[in-house]
């Protein structure tokens, strides 16, 4: 029997107020589910994966190993390792992802090719064709495009994963760890108003790094339709995922 029989309820965990689920929030709405969001970081106690249909976790300025400053990166890899130990449908996004990497056996750590943050291509390898959560996406040939904000990366995916992208400088950009959780380092969930608070949040790395902060917002909002376009179809596969997981 479906573990989903009507409106899947959604957990997720958000790590910071300007770090929302944003566009994907809303097209997952619109596909039908329901989203219960978790905020550690405002005193929300994390709960039981077991208790939703699927488990998002979204991402955060904060690192995968900072378990001894941030009371809940250490419970919030417990709750991704029970998720996936119990099959519950997963997805991890940035340091969603990180943190599932390493809660899975992965190491994550500062990228040794510096920091991405803009637009940069999604290096689709061959197993994401036929990947259920990415195949149609690595096909169709419009979804070549993703908003990076990162400083750190899966150096070392957990034993088993198969690595489904890669940045073009080989860091790894989207990881499958079993048929039912994955991880993307790029962020389908954020528009042009989320990027445009983590530009003035984070402006002083954006000056030490050279990037000029205008021209790169600029072409976040001229490639706004593409991107939703491009990933809105990462909803509808999510939930695919979810529907047709057997508990």
């Amino acid at each position: 029997m479906s573990r989903v029989e009507t409106a899947p309820r959604i957990l997720v965990v958000e790590h910071e107020a300007d770090a929302p689920p944003a566009l994907l929030g809303r097209w997952l709405e619109e596909a039908g589910a329901e989203l219960v969001v978790c905020r550690p970081y405002a005193g929300d106690a994390l709960p039981d994966p077991t208790a939703y249909d699927a488990v998002l976790v979204l991402g955060g300025a904060m690192g995968a190993n900072d378990d001894d400053t941030v009371a809940w990166i250490g419970p919030t890899k417990g709750l991704l390792a029970r998720a996936v130990q119990e099959r519950v449908p997963t997805l991890g996004l940035c340091l969603g992802h990180q943190l599932l990497s390493a809660a899975l056996g992965g190491q994550v750590n500062v990228n040794p090719e510096g920091h991405q943050i803009g637009l940069h291509r999604i290096g689709w390898t061959d197993a994401a064709s036929d990947d259920a959560l990415l195949g149609e996406l690595a096909r169709n040939g419009t979804s070549e495009v993703g908003l990076h904000w990162n400083y750190d990366v899966v150096v070392e995916p957990p034993a088993g994963s198969v690595v489904l992208a890669r940045a073009d400088r080989g860091e790894v950009q989207a990881l499958r760890h079993t048929p039912w959780a994955w991880g993307l380092q790029w962020h389908p969930e954020v528009d042009l108003a989320v990027t445009s608070a983590w530009a003035e949040g984070d402006h002083q790395n954006i000056v030490e790094r050279g990037i000029d902060r205008e021209a790169m917002l600029a072409a976040v909002g001229a490639s706004e339709h593409e991107l939703t376009t491009a990933w809105e179809p990462l909803a509808r596969a999510f939930l695919a995922v979810v529907g047709q997981h057997v508990s």
